[in-house]
């Protein structure tokens, strides 16, 4: 009887273990995530390219680029917003196609 409770005991102390690490590589992804988008920096929106611009006018007619960033890569990042109110942000490169980052 007292090696089932020893051996109950270890089995619950390692899964205690294995779910502590899981926390601790969440943190990790997050901050990689965190130090990848504060390497753009902000620029005019009249500056962007004209492919980037006409790729906005073209998916999104209605929408205005309120703010533009560029990173190293000659990534864009725009933030936009629509007519009805919503906005949100998009991601394209120099040539005008868009990107997920």
């Amino acid at each position: 009887m007292k090696k089932i409770i020893v051996v109950v005991a270890l089995v619950f102390g390692s899964l205690t273990t294995f779910a502590q690490d899981a926390e601790t590589s969440v943190e990790e992804v997050a901050t990689e995530a965190a130090a990848t988008q504060d390497e753009f920096s902000e620029m005019a929106v009249a500056e962007l390219p004209e492919a980037v611009t006409a790729a906005v006018a073209k998916n999104y007619p209605t929408a205005t680029i309120d703010k533009a960033y560029v990173n190293e890569a000659q990534q864009f990042k725009l933030e936009v917003s629509l007519e009805d109110g919503t906005s949100g942000t998009l991601y394209a490169d120099a040539e005008g196609n868009w990107i997920e980052l």
